[in-house]
């Protein structure tokens, strides 16, 4: 399985045939610089290592490979406090949330292994004696993200090939860090840093059966296209799993709280400065509460306090890079030029700087479709808001997008949710709840969105294939 992570980097490159520096998005220096693989052979040589960890893990009883995978994730868990400052410099998130996302981890992983032994046993789906007759559907490893597609993996008896994002190299190799030192086999869970080319010649490499990728739309429909490829020329066909873009949308509906949507809908747009898959980025009001709606998340994104992740009192960090700054920023200037008006006057947040990775929490209103705030991946602090007369009218905005990732819908009305749900083009659907993922259900995505599940019990599916085993007793 090779596993791979691209959000936007803000890397330089100083030799870009062999290395990749990290910058830190909090103060524009270097962080770290890692080299690439010297050579395609290389590169080979690693996945061969992996494949024959993968023959002798696959062989592991199931108990034995919970334990070593609990003992991995816990080992990490341990080591919170003193990675939380990495993954802050590395990422922005300020530092009094870091921790949690260690948790976040550890909570997540510790769901997957506690229903891995369901998940992953034999089925008997008939046993007819008298005939001498057994039939079995055994789950069998696939050969070779990080929680959502790593844990799953492993448990089922694959090695991981893991690619992380050139913006946090650290993550997947303290992860891999903690999982050796707890015991799991060397060379069975590896991070690679790679080049374009040499993602594509993994993601084609012969023992590669599986590749799982978190990022953009873009660089997914790469992978595709060179899966797609290499089966064209005769190798054999690749499961692909797509973790891609999203722009998910909220409907507040008339007869809900505004005041109690708006706040946790700040909350979804701005959770990690709007670097979410998930992250709300399009709110549909009901026009009978849209005033209250508007004043209450105008003065609850107000709260936020931008600044220097590294400081206990920064509430919103900086976003991942420069490149990522100019985008959000040409959204809402794009906005605005076509009518729109942005509630939060930059001046509130000194540290929102034109040319920095500092940029000030906002929503605006008088926006339609037809501005890219409203139709494609801002992946910021901003929140757009537009006013509707009913749930029709809702719902068919809701799906005007080529994303499909989540939707959430603030109601009352337990019935007039369930009346709009099988309309709702997305992969999930929340009830007064947003950005949030629950490992005990499948987290999936529509449309632009990807493709494949991970979480819960078909994210097993994912990583294993079935086996039937049709024996006839003499």
């Amino acid at each position: 399985m090779a596993a791979f992570y691209d959000p936007v980097p803000q890397t330089q490159t100083p030799n870009p045939s062999t290395t990749q520096t990290t910058i830190s998005p909090i103060t524009g220096s270097p962080i770290v610089t890692r080299a690439f693989p010297s050579s395609t052979t290389s590169l080979d040589a690693l996945v061969t290592r992996s494949h024959s960890a993968h023959l002798e893990w696959r062989k592991t009883p199931l108990a034995d490979r919970i334990q070593l995978v609990t003992n991995g994730i816990k080992a990490l868990a341990a080591r919170a406090d003193e990675l939380a400052p990495e993954l802050t410099e590395q990422m922005g998130r300020p530092i009094r949330y870091a921790k949690a996302e260690f948790t976040t981890f550890e909570d997540r992983a510790m769901w997957l292994v506690n229903h891995a032994e369901k998940a992953l046993r034999d089925e008997v789906v008939g046993e007819d004696r008298p005939e001498g007759f057994k039939r079995v559907i055994r789950r069998a490893p696939l050969d070779m993200t990080q929680v959502n597609a790593l844990i799953p993996a492993l448990l089922a008896g694959n090695a991981v090939l893991l690619k992380p994002s050139p913006q946090t190299p650290l993550v997947a190799e303290r992860i891999q860090e903690s999982f050796l030192a707890a015991g799991l086999p060397a060379d069975l869970l590896q991070t690679l840093h790679l080049t374009p080319a040499q993602m594509d010649h993994l993601v084609a490499h012969p023992l590669v059966p599986f590749v799982s990728f978190t990022g953009s739309v873009a660089v997914g429909q790469r992978v595709e296209r060179v899966a797609a490829e290499a089966a064209a020329a005769g190798g054999a066909f690749k499961v692909v799993g797509l973790e891609l873009g999203g722009k998910d949308a909220a409907y507040v509906r008339e007869d809900c709280d505004p005041a109690y949507a708006a706040e946790n809908l700040v909350d979804g747009a701005m959770f990690n400065s709007g670097q979410s898959c998930c992250a709300v980025e399009r709110v549909y009001v009901h026009e009978s509460v849209y005033d209250k709606f508007v004043d209450a998340a105008v003065r609850v994104a107000k709260e936020y306090h931008l600044g220097d992740s590294r400081k206990e009192s920064t509430t919103l960090g900086p976003v991942i890079s420069l490149r990522s700054a100019a985008t959000i920023r040409e959204h809402i200037a794009e906005a605005v030029s076509r009518g729109a008006r942005a509630l939060i006057p930059e001046s509130d947040f000194p540290e929102a700087k034109e040319g920095t990775t500092y940029v000030a929490p906002q929503v605006l209103v008088d926006v339609d479709h037809r501005m890219r705030v409203m139709s494609e991946e801002t992946f910021g602090p901003v929140m757009g808001v537009m006013k509707v007369k009913s749930d029709e009218e809702a719902l068919s905005l809701i799906n005007d997008s080529p994303y499909g990732l989540t939707c959430s819908v603030w109601t009352t009305d337990e019935a007039a949710f369930q009346r709009l749900v099988d309309d709702i083009d997305v992969g999930t659907v929340f009830m007064n709840r947003c950005d949030y993922l629950d490992p005990s259900l499948p987290w999936t995505g529509v449309k632009h969105s990807g493709r494949g599940v991970s979480l819960s019990r078909f994210g097993f599916d994912a990583v294993t294939r079935a086996k039937s085993l049709h024996v006839r007793l003499p």
